[in-house]
């Protein structure tokens, strides 16, 4: 089969969390704590410890070669799952939550992070906790549904990232860091989002469906051809790439996407 995988990115910039408790739900028993500071929130985050990700159901339906409509429609919906799934999941971790916000656009438009990211079909900016999928001509020419179900989780994951404080920790981390550091630091944003994103595609294999000859392909692939859409390896190379997407849909759970204590070798 052909095969090629949408390149996402995530925004550096994020807002520094209160320490404020947020007020529980409504008839909830047990109160919200703000996302923990500082490299705690990398490497010791409560989202870790709670367990496997909801099997939500999700039919997301096909994608059309060519068809704009038929993919705004399977990416709204699997941004839907990825609600359903992280809702519950922040609930374990008494984690506030909230739903990012999505735009599709025909156009590479800047946001509050800045210009469209270079060789990237979609991006979240955290400064307006915004999703943008492109919807281009090259896109849709793919109409395989896991590889745009990954590629929506992966930005989703940035949001997850910005929520649960480990945003934060690496936007004050690269803030007067070398370029080598960086770079380093980016890798594990980025390896951390393909990780969680693979861990909720896990979920939802059933649905899509996610064959294992397919998952094959698409690990083959990414540890060849991950890293050429970068200018620059912020985004880990071909088999650190393949390795977290594997690691997350073999776990189907956050904690197995702790890039942050990982050996470096793993994050290359």
């Amino acid at each position: 089969m052909a095969f090629s995988l949408v390149m996402g990115v995530g925004a550096a910039n994020a807002a520094t969390p209160s320490t404020a408790k947020v007020p529980a739900a409504a008839g909830s028993a047990t109160e919200q704590q703000a996302p923990p500071r500082g490299r705690t929130a990398a490497t010791a985050n409560p989202i870790y410890r709670t367990g496997t990700l909801p099997s939500v159901r999700c039919a997301a339906g096909q994608i059309r070669a060519g068809s704009a409509a038929s993919y705004r429609t399977f990416m709204s919906r699997i941004n839907r799952c990825l609600n359903l799934a992280w809702k519950t999941q922040f609930r374990k971790a008494k984690l506030s939550f909230a739903q990012p916000r999505l735009r599709f656009t025909t156009a590479k438009v800047s946001s509050p992070c800045g210009r469209w990211p270079k060789g990237a079909g979609g991006y979240y900016c955290s400064s307006n906790r915004t999703i943008y999928i492109g919807v281009f001509r090259e896109v849709l020419k793919n109409p395989y549904a896991p590889n745009h179900a990954q590629f929506m989780a992966h930005e989703y994951a940035h949001h997850v990232q910005t929520l649960d404080g480990v945003m934060s920790y690496y936007s004050q981390s690269i803030w007067r860091a070398r370029t080598s550091a960086k770079l380093a630091f980016s890798r594990r944003l980025e390896l951390q989002a393909d990780c969680l994103g693979s861990a909720f595609l896990r979920q939802i294999a059933d649905d899509l469906p996610v064959e294992q000859e397919h998952w094959d392909a698409m690990i083959r692939w990414t540890t060849q051809n991950g890293h050429k859409t970068w200018p620059t390896n912020d985004h880990g190379k071909g088999p650190s790439q393949a390795y977290w997407l594997e690691r997350g849909f073999n776990a189907g759970s956050p904690s197995a996407c702790n890039t942050w204590t990982a050996s470096p070798r793993t994050v290359a």
